[in-house]
C-alpha cells in the first residue's frame, strides 16, 4: 500500500497544514496577550522595575514633551520587567555598563530600527520608551510566527509525515514556555534563526544556512553551538567519502 512518504520534501509540504500552523501561531499569541493583561490586572507584579527609567549615561537626550496618551504608554511599559528592562535600555541608551554585555545586540538593534522607522510617529503619543517596548513586542511575536512556519517545514523534512509535523508545530505554538516568545526576550529571534538555519541546512541551501545560524549567535550566546551542525555535516561527508573510497578499493 503506497504511503506517499517517498516524495520529495517540497512535495510533502501541505498548504492547508501551513495555513493551520499560521493560524495556530497567531491565535496562541493573542491568547497569551489576553492572559498577560488579565493577570497583570488581577495580581501585582513581583518585579517592580518597569517604571525605572533614569537618564542615559552617555549622550543624554533632551527632555521630550509629555505624551498625548500617557496611560497607554504606561500600560505598554508595565510589561518591561526582568530581562526586558535590559533590552529596552540597550536599545535606548546603548551598552552603558559591563553587565549589559550579557545581552547580545540583535534584539535591541531591531527594536531601535523599528522605533526610528515604522513606529516613529507614535513617539509623541506614548513616549519613546513605550515605543521601544512596543517595537520589542512586535519583533518577538512576529519572529515567533515565522519560527512556527519554519518549524513545520523542518519537521516535514525530518519526520517525512505532514500530519505529525502539523501536530508538533501546534504543540510548539502552545508549549508551556511560550510566554518567553511573546515577551521582550531574545528567545524568539534565536529560535527563528536557529530553526530557519536548520531548515535551509537540510534543504542544502548552505550559504543561507550559514547566514541564519550566524545571526542566531547575535541573538543569544549559545548560538555559537549551531556551528556544530556544520561540523557534523563535514564529518558525515568525510565518512561517506572514506567509505566509498574503501568500497571502491
Amino acid at each position: 500500500m503506497a504511503t506517499g512518504y517517498s516524495k520529495s520534501p517540497l512535495e510533502l509540504l501541505n498548504s492547508s497544514h501551513q495555513s493551520k500552523v499560521l493560524k495556530a501561531a497567531i491565535f496562541s499569541r493573542f491568547v497569551l496577550l489576553i492572559l498577560s493583561i488579565l493577570w497583570r490586572t488581577l495580581l501585582a507584579p513581583y518585579d517592580t522595575s518597569a517604571p525605572l527609567n533614569p537618564t542615559c549615561l552617555h549622550n543624554p537626550s533632551p527632555p521630550l514633551p509629555s505624551p498625548l496618551l500617557p496611560s497607554l504608554g504606561s500600560a505598554i511599559e508595565k510589561g518591561v520587567v526582568w530581562d526586558s528592562v535590559y533590552f529596552v535600555r540597550i536599545a535606548q541608551c546603548g551598552y552603558e555598563y559591563e553587565q549589559f554585555y550579557a545581552f547580545l545586540p540583535l534584539l535591541p538593534a531591531c527594536m531601535f530600527v523599528f522605533s526610528q522607522t515604522v513606529f516613529a510617529p507614535l513617539v509623541p503619543l506614548i513616549d519613546y520608551r513605550a515605543v521601544l517596548a512596543l517595537s520589542g513586542y512586535v519583533v518577538c511575536n512576529v519572529a515567533f510566527i515565522f519560527t512556527a512556519m519554519y518549524f513545520y517545514r523542518l519537521s516535514v523534512i525530518i519526520l517525512k509525515d505532514p500530519s505529525a509535523a502539523l501536530q508538533a508545530s501546534v504543540l510548539f505554538c502552545f508549549n508551556p514556555a511560550s510566554i518567553f516568545y511573546s515577551s521582550i526576550y531574545s528567545e524568539s529571534l534565536y529560535a527563528l534563526f536557529s530553526v530557519g538555519g536548520c531548515y535551509y541546512l537540510v534543504s542544502r541551501a548552505n550559504n543561507i544556512a550559514v547566514l541564519w545560524l550566524a545571526l542566531s549567535g547575535f541573538a543569544r550566546s549559545n548560538g555559537v553551538l549551531n556551528a556544530g551542525y556544520f561540523g557534523f555535516q563535514a564529518m558525515h561527508q568525510a565518512y561517506d567519502a572514506f567509505y566509498l573510497k574503501k568500497s571502491a578499493f
